[in-house]
């Protein structure tokens, strides 16, 4: 239960501050309004990093579905804690967009455009071609899944034959991801603005469906698919090449 509630508080920190840069760019009369891709990049690789600091020791941080199923195919995570870990996931990420909302409502009445208003809440492509689109997500999802595998703290051992020992980097660690997550905003965010996490889109998505935002527009549902889909089969291939790679050269 410890591990649920961690992924829930954890998600919701991701949100927060992942979908506050993008209203806080977007929106208008915002000190930030204007600010660019760059500034949405970097901040939700940081809101990456701030939500792995919070509860990377209690659950891992995992904060993705496509990051737990990819985890658990890669035999790294029991998958009895899945649907658990999921759960917890849609549930943070859909409170994280409601605060999102409350904190910037003024500055939502501020702005005409729908687009913008769902912007702040979920992913849309630029052009919209679902199966490109696709593609899209699953590339860039299994570069931060393969990535996440990949990833181990430093060691050491004491003398010669010893028992290696793992040095812990602490809250440094937890910068790695965030990197990962800017670099991929910034190389393979622009066709659909890289939800990388269904949790991330979906939730929020939900949130704007039922959320009494004037003038809002649709929650544009028929592209709602793309953004769950591609990360999990994104995630599943990272997991199957990281299986792979052990195999032939361990």
């Amino acid at each position: 239960m410890e591990s649920y509630f961690a992924e829930l508080i954890g998600t919701f920190i991701l949100l927060l501050l992942g979908n506050g840069v993008v209203a806080n760019v977007v929106l208008r009369q915002t000190k930030g309004h204007g600010a660019g891709w760059i500034a949405i990049a970097a901040g939700w690789g940081f809101a990456v990093f701030a939500a792995v600091l919070c509860v990377g020791e209690i659950s891992g941080a995992h904060l993705n579905p496509a990051v737990t199923i990819g985890l658990a195919v890669a035999g790294e995570f029991a998958w009895q804690l899945v649907p658990g870990y999921i759960a917890a996931q849609m549930t943070g990420a859909f409170i994280g967009a409601i605060v999102v909302y409350l904190f910037y409502r003024s500055h939502f009445e501020a702005t005409a455009e729908p687009e913008l208003k769902l912007a702040t809440f979920c992913t849309a492509p630029v052009f919209r071609n679902l199966p490109h689109n696709l593609f899209c997500e699953i590339v860039a999802t299994f570069v931060l899944v393969f990535a996440a595998l990949s990833m181990s703290d430093p060691s050491f051992t004491l003398a010669e034959g010893a028992e290696e020992i793992p040095v812990g980097l602490g809250s440094i660690g937890a910068i790695q991801i965030g990197l990962i997550v800017f670099a991929i905003g910034l190389s393979l965010g622009g066709p659909t603005g890289y939800a990388i996490n269904p949790a991330r889109d979906l939730g929020p998505r939900i949130a704007h469906a039922i959320l009494p935002i004037p003038k809002k527009g649709s929650s544009d549902w028929s592209y709602a698919a793309v953004p769950v889909i591609g990360p999990i089969v994104g995630g599943i291939l990272a997991a199957c090449l990281h299986l792979a790679m052990h195999y032939l050269f361990d």
